[in-house]
């Protein structure tokens, strides 16, 4: 499967809901912060993000608000915010019960005339839902007559069979934990070639009644599109700018989600290094401990970072089950080996994360937490993200680095 079926992982849908409890080894007493900003500048291609604990007490989630206007509309349009930054996946899906009745989107259809559902596929669930016509605005950008999903639309309540064994339902405010998704990946649509051809992985169907749904094909300009690659400018890849965090956590954190990579004189690269990603699936590789995890990525919408190592997991009497517990913080060193043949040191730490949730109820960013993860890979998830630049370049959008796809910091 492709780069969709890694947004959010298990980690920020369902771990770390920064409940209260204790339990687990002490950490070492470390500052905290109340807030910590990054300094967002108006420009045409800056959209404010920020790190807070959004609909659901959630921890290392940034959210963003995003405008939708009805197809060729400049008056009928909405603002709808808790929209979690995503790396990790292609396109924005928005909730059904978050939209306005009014707005009225259009419906995708496909070359017969039949409405174009899709099953989005995550690591723990999936989201069901039409997929609409909708004109797109984030800070001066607009991407008109986007194809998006709107998940948990009532009209279609027929969840194939197919879809719904692909894990639990995300298709609520209560499971998603947030109003909807901007996937701005290194890839233009969701699934791509793989769903332009007949076995199309049971992503998208055609559906001519709300209970009759077959599997089906769809071209790639009506799959659900990344919307930077749609902008008429600044439309390559994006730049995430965080500030960093105290070891013991903060509040909150505001930063910026720039659009282009060198194309304005505040998303130039500079000293950035550039990890080449596989094209069909996003990865790069991570060194670490003398294992070599090849599907390796950066995931700005998973609260932590997920790999496996032997390390005390924290247990349900702990404010953080499921996460990591050390004894004492560890430091750890890691090697990303780019398929351009890049290489980059990281250095990161992580440290009692029950402990960390425990002596700071309501702090919403950390970047010290992480949890095992499947054999192979390593997701750098959004406390990577903290203290650095971080961007991602398209498939195929050239950029002074050369064309994408690719990562960089």
């Amino acid at each position: 499967m492709r780069h969709w079926l890694r947004t959010l992982l298990l980690a920020a849908l369902t771990l770390m809901q920064g409940c209260g409890g204790g339990g687990g080894a002490d950490t070492a007493a470390a500052p905290v912060a109340a807030s910590t900003n990054t300094s967002v500048p108006a420009a045409a291609n800056v959209h404010p993000i920020s790190v807070d604990s959004g609909l659901a007490n959630n921890i290392n989630l940034a959210f963003t608000k995003v405008t939708l206007c009805a197809p060729g509309s400049s008056s009928n349009c909405q603002t709808i915010d808790n929209i979690v930054v995503d790396t990790g996946s292609s396109g924005l899906r928005v909730l059904s019960s978050a939209l306005a009745a009014s707005l009225a989107l259009q419906q995708q259809v496909d070359a017969n005339g039949t409405a174009l559902i899709e099953c989005a596929q995550f690591v723990d669930g999936y989201t069901w839902g039409p997929v609409k016509l909708a004109d797109l605005k984030l800070a001066g950008e607009q991407a008109s007559s986007l194809p998006i999903q709107v998940i948990g639309d009532p009209n279609y309540p027929g969840v194939p069979a197919r879809c719904a064994a692909t894990g639990a339902s995300r298709n609520s405010v209560q499971d998603l934990r947030a109003n909807g998704i901007l996937g701005v990946s290194v890839f233009r649509q969701d699934c791509g070639s793989a769903c332009a051809r007949p076995n199309n992985q049971g992503m998208y169907y055609a559906c001519s009644s709300p209970f009759v749904c077959l599997q089906t094909s769809v071209a790639l300009a009506q799959q659900v599109q990344n919307p930077v690659a749609m902008f008429a400018v600044n439309n390559n890849g994006v730049l995430i700018q965080l500030p960093s965090v105290p070891a013991g956590g903060a509040a909150s954190v505001s930063g910026a989600l720039v659009f282009g990579i060198g194309t304005q004189a505040n998303n130039g690269l500079g000293a950035a290094r550039v990890v080449g990603v596989d094209p069909g699936n996003g990865n790069f590789t991570t060194l670490y401990k003398g294992s070599s995890y090849t599907a390796s990525f950066f995931d700005s919408g998973s609260n932590g970072l997920f790999f496996s190592d032997n390390i005390t997991v924290c247990d349900s009497t702990t404010a953080a089950p499921g996460f990591y517990c050390p004894a004492s913080t560890i430091n750890g060193s890691a090697a990303l080996q780019g398929r351009n043949g890049a290489s980059a040191t990281v250095d990161f730490s992580i440290a009692n994360a029950g402990s960390l949730v425990a002596a700071s109820p309501g702090f919403a960013a950390y970047g010290n937490v992480g949890a095992p993860f499947v054999a192979n890979s390593f997701n750098w998830g959004l406390p990577f993200f903290y203290g650095r630049n971080v961007y991602t370049a398209i498939e195929g959008a050239g950029t002074p680095a050369g064309p994408g796809p690719y990562v960089a910091f």
